[in-house]
């Protein structure tokens, strides 16, 4: 490296040492202010005021397009179908006619939505993207929770839902999905399912697993369990305060792990959120579970009764394959309950929405967390938590946030009531999406920001391939990957799929001037990376490219 470009380096380096707003981890209920960190804490847009429904679950699609839906049983939304459309359910419970839209399309490109018509009820169903790029949404409540839906993206405004009926060999409420290696979609658990089964079967069948009645209790607290694929093919889960290695294959227990340190359930209804850390494929193979989050085992119960626990403002992180794996645990500024944590495109793991006080379901938390919190999983212990702009709307339960291929997060949902209601003091039912958009996106970074100018939409296992970007002040190659990450389907606080690999990376040319072009080869094997559709970026030092859309095969 030159020494001018050594110069450029370390200012860089201090500008990201001192911009960031680093705190050291307390249990305080109140986020420290500092009129000095004005424009690092992110930003908050609104992109719409309304939608006409609360955003429960939301999955990106590869045209920029989101899927965004509630559930059906509440009556009427505030967004009506087109040409006179209704919904004529004998099954529903509030309005078997109904003439209004439970589901939107939203086009991030374009900040506009049209209404969707899904005829049964999703209420707490789950969802996965399968390779040729159509999300599969399975379960939900009532004459829903054995029906498998499917939305094949399309840019003429005429895609809508298809429903399946009788798909699914049993119900699946409150459920997690996982796309595997070979395409099929494993579906686990739901309110009293202690079972998997899979989407587009071999063999038409659910399978017992022991572990999910183990885990259950007297709230529930194994329900929408957290499921990773891992890069051996087996799947991790995690339910309640424990978790096992699964051979979905042989229907085998693999490892179970200790169980999480301290009295805190981390799944449905006392809501933690966990990711998968990032995949590098530069180094050995090593694979960590972050869990932020949660509440007491009988936070639903008292909360019931009008008594509001105290979120956790624990984390763990669990190293997979070490000989002996054990939690490790770290505090965040505050306690969170129901939030919802994403990756962001530099690796870093944001944590928004959610509450300080209770737990999921209808009336039952307080204390809305308003900031969202960055977590840099390679900052040094003790000061890897960041703390973000405040949002000016609370979001509580039955809110989701997904990553965007521009690097914005989409926020939206909140709906803490059985109905809408509006009037509600505290927390009226939210209709609106908004965008946050992290730090990276500071004007001080537009000289280290790098700008895809050109790459190959179709990726291959273990072949090479090139992208190339246009930076103004280049860093040295040192401080340059390339990633993909798949987009989640988000709902309850758990991002089910979502995962980043960090591709081994080959060389870095100069092409012109201030543009360059990176060899990249693509993921190791289908268990590291399913084929399908990811988000690639280019990411030099910690700011990331705009993402484009590949394909993984």
């Amino acid at each position: 490296m030159s020494t001018k470009m050594l110069i450029r380096f370390l200012l860089f380096q201090l500008f990201l040492y001192f911009s960031c707003f680093i705190i050291h981890p307390s249990i305080s209920q109140t986020f420290p202010d500092s009129a000095s960190n004005v424009g690092v804490r992110g930003q908050w847009h609104l992109l719409q005021e309304s939608i006409g429904i609360s955003a429960m679950h939301m999955q990106l699609l590869h045209n920029n397009k989101v899927v965004i839906f509630d559930r059906t049983d509440f009556g009427k939304s505030n967004l009506s179908l087109p040409g006179g459309r209704c919904r004529n359910d004998k099954n529903e419970v509030v309005l078997k006619v109904d003439c209004t839209a439970h589901s939107v399309l939203y086009d991030i490109e374009t900040n506009q939505f049209r209404p969707l018509m899904v005829q049964t009820d999703t209420w707490c169903s789950s969802g996965a993207v399968i390779p040729d790029g159509a999300l599969i949404q399975t379960g939900g409540f009532n004459d829903g929770d054995h029906i498998v839906r499917r939305f094949v993206p399309c840019d003429d405004n005429r895609c809508d839902w298809e429903e399946f009926p009788g798909t699914l060999v049993n119900r699946r409420w409150y459920a997690s999905n996982q796309i595997l290696p070979d395409g099929r979609i494993i579906i686990v658990g739901g309110r009293g399912q202690f079972n998997y089964e899979f989407y587009n079967p071999r063999g038409n069948s659910a399978f017992q697993l022991d572990f999910l009645r183990e885990t259950s209790d007297e709230s529930e607290n194994n329900l929408y369990p957290f499921l990773h694929l891992l890069p051996d093919g087996n799947l991790f889960i995690f339910a309640n305060t424990r978790s096992i290695v699964f051979d979905y294959k042989q229907n085998r227990l693999v490892r179970e792990f200790p169980s999480m340190p301290g009295d805190v359930s981390r799944n449905y209804p006392s809501s933690g959120s966990s990711v998968l850390l990032p995949i590098d494929e530069n180094v050995h193979t090593e694979v960590e579970i972050l869990i932020c989050g949660g509440s007491s085992p009988d936070a639903f119960n008292s909360a019931r009764r009008g008594n509001f626990p105290r979120a956790s403002s624990t984390c763990g992180r669990l190293r997979i394959y070490d000989d002996n794996p054990a939690w490790k645990m770290e505090t965040m500024p505050v306690p969170r309950v129901m939030g919802d944590m994403l990756i962001l495109p530099n690796g870093q793991v944001i944590i928004v929405n959610g509450a300080m006080l209770g737990c999921a379901g209808w009336e039952n938390a307080r204390s809305p967390v308003t900031r969202p919190l960055i977590y840099n999983p390679n900052g040094s212990e003790n000061n890897r938590f960041a703390v973000m702009e405040t949002a000016s709307r609370p979001r509580l339960y039955h809110s989701t946030a997904i990553l965007m291929t521009d690097g914005r997060v989409l926020v939206g949902g909140s709906n803490p009531h059985i109905f809408y209601q509006f009037s509600s003091e505290e927390f009226p039912t939210d209709l609106s999406l908004e965008a946050f958009s992290p730090p990276y996106f500071a004007p001080t970074y537009d000289s280290v920001r790098p700008r895809i100018v050109g790459f190959n939409p179709a990726i291959r296992y273990r072949r090479s391939f090139s992208v190339t970007f246009r930076v103004s002040d280049f860093l040295g190659s040192e401080n340059l990957s390339v990633r993909i990450v798949a987009p989640s389907f988000t709902t309850h606080s758990f991002s089910m799929n979502q995962r980043m690999i960090i591709l081994k990376g080959v060389n870095v040319t100069r092409v012109a001037a201030s543009t360059y072009n990176v060899v990249s080869i693509g993921p190791s094997r289908v268990e590291v990376a399913p084929q399908g559709f990811y988000m690639l970026f280019v990411v030099h030092g910690e700011t990331p490219s705009t993402g484009q859309w590949v394909n993984l095969s």
